[in-house]
């Protein structure tokens, strides 16, 4: 067979397939239900044409490169025009391969579509998970599809990596700790706000190195890119067309959680986290705003219509950003803010902010709102609550300091901490620390 009439038939073969090969466990199921369809539409194809048709059914040619690269986050392919990445290091950038055809992005399309999740009524809009995570959305236009793909990191970043990587001090990183875990009693509501691409969700990712092993989460998003590895009792659910995310906050209450995580809080499934929260329930989640202000200020108004006289059930917000430093684009954490009460609006208590101007950050000011809570709810003096934070900025500046950094290990060593403290501080020569009286 011709290798022009070898890619109509693979054409055809993978259409037929379309949002089949995301049912199906694994490689050798996939590799056989393809080989079957494509002897139904050929009988006459031979074992080397079925192999050839198999195989090309996961070479995404030109972009194969980029998809195996930890340092390209987002793949843009604007239909036969050009292709562009947004890179760790370099920010956005136009690579040398292009789509030479519209044949070849229609193909390339019908590859991506055989791992479809979710799709609109009008079959124009796809949502792909590929088999290494990575999350492509899919648009169908008069000028061919453009496709754009979130690059999947088989290791998420670590709090460890973020603070190596200029995002945080040790200090910082503490406080979320504090917050994450809440000393066994009362973790803190986190919104985490940013404008997109600010890093968000790598920042909530890095955070689940910080739950408690006993926790059941529920994590709800319209595509999946948490990184739950760490987590053993977890649910992860996922928007469709069918089941809007406003039912899925709504349904999370049903299923026991402890913790409720919304991949993005951006409509009327705010009311259903709120109501979580005031019944006892921890909810986190990222929204898109620039400031603490900002995210209040989106709460109160349409489509969330939140009441002011609750917004205080969220304890903290966490605003990371792009900032330009040093000639390029790195992310900060630019500000963490408290909620403190309610006057003629929501008062707001800024504990750390990032001058833009001067690149510098401000030391973090001790928490009082939600340290006195926790010291209400403890027994704890708010005087052992600041020792404790400066106890595990030290503990995670240790476990730096001895390669201890992916988001594995330092859950690990946080279970054990939480389990045994004097254990866990003697495995990392810092006994002399000191514990709380757990």
């Amino acid at each position: 067979m011709e290798d022009s009439e070898l890619k109509m038939l693979e054409y055809q073969v993978y259409d037929q397939l379309s949002g089949m090969l995301s049912r199906l466990p694994g490689e050798e199921e996939r590799n056989k239900y393809i080989e079957g369809v494509a002897k139904s539409i050929s009988p006459s194809l031979s074992s080397e044409e079925i192999k050839k048709i198999v195989q090309d059914a996961t070479d995404y040619y030109p972009i194969n490169k980029y998809l195996g690269d930890p340092n390209v986050e987002d793949i843009m392919i604007n239909n036969t025009s050009n292709i562009f990445l947004y890179t760790s290091n370099a920010g956005q950038i136009k690579a040398p391969e292009r789509i030479q055809s519209k044949f070849e992005l229609d193909l390339l399309v019908r590859k991506f579509r055989m791992f479809a999740t979710t799709g609109t009524s009008n079959d124009k809009i796809f949502d792909v998970h590929l088999e290494n995570g990575s999350r492509v959305n899919i648009v169908d236009s008069p000028l061919g599809a453009d496709i754009t793909i979130r690059n999947f990191k088989g290791q998420a970043y670590s709090i460890i990596d973020l603070i190596n990587m200029g995002e945080m001090s040790y200090k910082l990183a503490a406080r979320l700790w504090i917050y994450t875990d809440g000393l066994k009693t009362r973790p803190a509501n986190i919104l985490i706000g940013g404008m997109p691409a600010s890093g968000k969700t790598t920042l909530l990712n890095a955070m689940f190195s910080f739950f408690r092993p006993e926790e059941r989460i529920i994590t709800i998003e319209e595509t999946y890119e948490l990184n739950t590895s760490t987590q053993e009792n977890c649910v992860r659910l996922e928007t469709n067309p069918e089941i809007s995310m406003e039912d899925l906050v709504k349904n999370s209450l049903r299923m026991r959680p402890d913790r409720i995580i919304i991949g993005e809080v951006r409509g009327e499934e705010a009311k259903d986290m709120m109501t979580a929260m005031n019944i006892g329930k921890i909810a986190m989640g990222t929204i898109h705003a620039s400031t603490a202000r900002d995210v209040v200020t989106r709460l109160q108004h349409t489509p969330m219509n939140i009441e002011m006289d609750i917004i205080p059930l969220i304890d903290a917000i966490v605003i990371v950003s792009q900032v330009y430093e040093k000639g390029k684009f790195t992310r900060k954490i630019t500000q963490v803010s408290e909620i403190s009460g309610v006057e003629t609006q929501v008062l707001l208590s800024d504990l750390y902010t990032y001058d833009y101007k001067t690149h510098k950050s401000s030391d973090i000011l001790p928490s009082v709102t939600y340290r006195d809570t926790l010291a209400r709810l403890t027994g704890y003096p708010p005087s052992e609550i600041i020792i404790e934070e400066e106890r595990r900025a030290k503990i995670l500046e240790r476990l730096n300091q001895l390669g201890i950094r992916d988001l594995k290990s330092i859950n690990e060593f946080a279970k054990l901490y939480y389990e045994n403290p004097e254990e866990a501080l003697k495995r990392i020569n810092l006994q002399d620390l000191g514990t709380l009286p757990w």
